[in-house]
């Protein structure tokens, strides 16, 4: 644990906070007390703003490369954060809200507030408000100063390390490990030699390398605590210090100094997965590391930092997390995250085997098999800033150990890089049982030990290498003969693993010894497949000819649920390289050649979405398919819509008493009106463009989205802007059609934006049959169009919003808008 005890008591409370799902029934609900009370104490508070669970991450494993695996994890988070969060992104701008988005947890950090917060809180988006907290972190269990040596450390011998290098020649080359604590002194002389921002001759380039989200020592990596240190030097330090002295290591300063904040983690966390530059700018998803150590963590039962290792893992990054040192012979005391079932979580043992009395205890409350593994952890000496070294112990000291025999595994059986479940069950099959029951379980697995003690000599004696074999072989055009480069290869068996032919269509996967299906895809061709038998030692052959798909003419035509034409909308053709189209003025589209197979197409609604939502429907292609699509109306949570529709400009004649730029007016309906399940006898009718359906004034001086829980609410907004009704102005009212059918509109005639020469004319018709519509007449340039202006509805608790604009100059002249179920 960050800095060897690490409980982070107070993190204790975000992260339960970080685990709500769902929506409270009330917005109010959604705010943590802590939240409130942050407010009431000086007016602002800085929350995280809790979304939905992110994006779906389960198609990773078919990538076919570990580079291709953190890229394709990397844009789907992005993508989904960037829809999800946009908008509470453009309610943010409005007011003018510090905040910083996180796209690997989908979450937003935000100081504001309390009208800020309760407007965040009443979006449905929205599942909680939650503090931003500091933990503190406590000092090793134990540190004193320790003399250098050249022989391996006791701990390294312990698992058995130190014969996987003599063994085996695997000493974690290749392998690129991190850690996210206090820093690391980089130039320390037995870490500075497998640095990757080590270029040699004195020269170093620490962007993609370090990160220091903290503001400590942005330029160059540093350490103000020791631990950080500490932990990289039992991962990867030279001079016998290191499990793993062959690997490359980089690192995240996710701790400040004696504490690790959640905006830290939170950064450290996205950077692991897509390395930035030293200004966090410009991610580089291909330069992530192998495997990250997290010695650091705190409370029980809580899973906020479970989307950020569920996106390592989906990337193929091996996630290492400490027990924690709070067990002292109780059960159920592994601390959060390393209770978390995607965490691979270590406890620690002295140097007889036994578990160090302060270890945490199985089992966890939200997750089976935890501890996984332990690990030495008791008088671990290892590299300390100063370029000396120190005796420390925890379970911050055991976990490095397991996460440096995970570069020595994989260094020793490239068979298993990337593969978690094969590479934890290696782990765990390897591991000496160690016989404790008090805590549950029995000898192979137990609440104390876990799977036992870590024996990466065995691990890697069990390991696909000599009962491991190769398959190669070239994947060509069946009709040319020429190498066909890019096609995914996938071998399923035993184990199945994926990589991706090279420039001269060759490609080769290890693989434990078996019976495999080798399989290659590419669009364009048809799939071609062998079966191969793989021995240990022994390399098979499984060339692939793939045949030429023929293409065919794939169209349709984009239509709303009522039938009509949608022109504008973006199709994609997933599952295809073939650049996306846009439906014409007919709604057609049309892609001319496309190679037979299984896709999906996907609709996006015309920009800016306005009334329309998006589809996605399947599309088989074995000859000229026709393939119309549904573009769905964007229905709030009561079921509303709105939907483009004709005008019907009705003749007002009756003035209401309303003049000025600030002016409201009570008006009794003919009939009574339903919106959003709510049915009001009279509006209220106000100078800024809006219909307030609960009171004439609530504060619609300066128009913001809509959805938002703050007065007023219950709003009909045709044209929500600083509007004046000045001498050549009006605002009317008529009653048209026979009882039962009838219509009644409120028209703004010549209003003029307030400040500009702009004027507008809009009507508000309420149908006594149901629905409101908006229409339009004499619109011309930006202002006029919406370009400051809210357009929409908004439920009586402000929670449920159609909104049609906001501040986009999209409205058009001769145009309706009608809102209904």
């Amino acid at each position: 644990m960050i800095a060897a005890a690490s409980a982070l008591a107070v993190l204790s409370g975000v992260i339960a906070a970080f685990t709500l799902s769902g929506a409270p029934a009330q917005a109010a609900d959604k705010i943590e007390p802590s939240v409130r009370a942050d407010l009431a104490d000086d007016g602002t508070a800085t929350f995280f703003l809790k979304l939905d669970d992110g994006a779906d991450l389960s198609a990773a494993w078919t990538k076919p490369t570990d580079d291709a695996r953190a890229t394709w994890t990397f844009d789907e988070l992005r993508h989904h954060a960037e829809t999800t969060q946009a908008s509470l992104k453009s309610i943010l701008d409005a007011r003018g809200a510090a905040y910083e988005s996180f796209w690997i947890a989908n979450t937003i950090k935000v100081t504001g507030d309390a009208s800020l917060a309760d407007a965040l809180a009443g979006r449905p988006e929205v599942t909680g408000l939650l503090s931003e907290r500091v933990a503190p972190l406590e000092e090793p269990t134990s540190t004193q100063d320790a003399d250098a040596s050249s022989a391996p450390q006791p701990g390294i011998t312990q698992i058995g390390a130190d014969k996987v290098w003599s063994q085996y020649g695997a000493t974690g080359k290749g392998i690129v490990i991190a850690n996210i604590d206090s820093g690391v002194q980089y130039d320390h002389p037995s870490l500075i030699g497998n640095y990757r921002g080590n270029k040699g001759g004195g020269n170093f380039d620490h962007a993609y390398n370090w990160y220091d989200p903290t503001g400590t020592c942005v330029t160059a990596p540093c350490d103000n605590n020791g631990h950080g240190t500490h932990t990289m030097g039992t991962m990867a330090g030279a001079d016998g210090y290191g499990v793993a002295p062959g690997a490359t290591w980089i690192a995240a300063k996710g701790c400040e100094a004696r504490s690790c904040s959640d905006t830290s983690l939170l950064r450290a966390g996205q950077w692991i997965l897509a390395p930035t530059d030293l200004a966090g700018k410009n991610p580089r998803p291909d330069l992530a590391p192998d495997i990250v150590n997290n010695s650091w963590g705190g409370g029980r039962g809580n899973t906020w930092y479970q989307k950020i290792i569920d996106s390592w893992r989906a990337a193929g990054i091996f996630p290492a997390f400490a027990a924690g040192n709070f067990g002292y012979g109780k059960c159920g005391t592994v601390d959060s995250p390393g209770d978390n079932q995607s965490a691979y979580t270590v406890g620690a043992v002295d140097a007889t085997g036994t578990v160090a009395n302060f270890s945490g205890l199985g089992p966890s409350s939200i997750a089976t098999g935890k501890p996984d593994i332990t690990a030495p952890g008791v008088d671990v000496v290892s590299t300390v800033p100063g370029s000396g070294y120190a005796k420390m112990s925890g379970t911050s000291m055991a976990t490095p150990h397991l996460a440096g025999a995970v570069a020595l595994l994989w260094s020793a059986s490239p068979a298993l890089a990337g593969d978690l479940k094969a590479t934890a069950e290696a782990l765990n099959n390897g591991a000496t049982d160690k016989d404790d029951r008090r805590c549950g379980g029995d000898a192979a697995f137990n609440g104390v030990y876990g799977n036992g003690l870590l024996n990466i000599a065995k691990a890697v004696q069990d390991a696909p290498r000599g009962n491991a074999g190769v398959v190669s072989g070239t994947v060509t055009d069946k009709t040319t003969g020429k190498p066909i480069p890019m096609a995914a290869v996938t071998a399923t068996g035993p184990q199945t693993r994926a990589t991706a032919t090279d420039a001269a269509g060759h490609f080769t996967l290890s693989l434990v010894a078996g019976d495999y299906t080798v399989a290659a895809k590419l669009y364009g061709y048809g799939d071609a497949s062998a079966r191969v038998t793989v021995t240990a030692g022994g390399t098979a052959t499984a060339d692939l000819p793939m045949a030429p798909a023929p293409s065919q003419k794939v169209t349709g035509i984009a239509r709303d649920a009522r039938g009509r034409a949608v022109p504008g909308a973006t199709v994609e053709l997933k599952g295809t390289p073939l650049p996306a189209v846009t439906t014409d003025a007919t709604g057609r589209y049309t892609f001319p050649k496309v190679a037979q197979g299984a896709y999906t197409a996907d609709l996006t609604a015309p920009e800016p979405a306005l009334c329309y939502g998006g589809s996605t429907t399947p599309v088989t292609v074995d000859g000229d398919e026709t393939a119309d699509l549904n573009v769905p109306w964007r229905a709030d949570a009561l079921g509303w819509h709105c939907e483009d529709t004709r005008p019907d400009w009705a003749d007002t004649r009756e003035t209401l008493t309303l003049s000025g730029d600030e002016d409201a007016t009570t008006v009794t309906l003919p009939f009574p009106v339903t919106v959003h399940g709510r049915t009001y006898a009279t509006v209220n009718v106000t100078t800024n463009g809006t219909v307030n359906l609960l009171a004439p004034r609530l504060g619609d001086y300066q128009n913001v989205p809509l959805g938002d829980v703050r007065q007023p609410n219950g709003l009909l907004a045709p044209f929500w802007d600083d509007l004046t009704v000045d001498g050549r102005a009006s605002v009317r009212t008529a009653t048209l059609g026979q009882t039962g059918h009838r219509r009644f509109v409120i028209e703004w005639r010549d209003v003029r934006l307030s400040g500009t020469r702009d004027r507008v004319s809009f009507q508000v018709v309420l149908a006594e049959t149901g629905g409101v519509t908006f229409q339009y007449r004499g619109l011309s340039g930006d202002a006029e169009r919406g370009a400051s202006a809210t357009v929409g509805i908004e439920d009586a608790g402000g929670v449920t919003a159609t909104q049609y604009s906001f501040e986009l100059p999209v409205l058009r002249d001769g145009t309706a808008i009608t809102f209904g179920k």
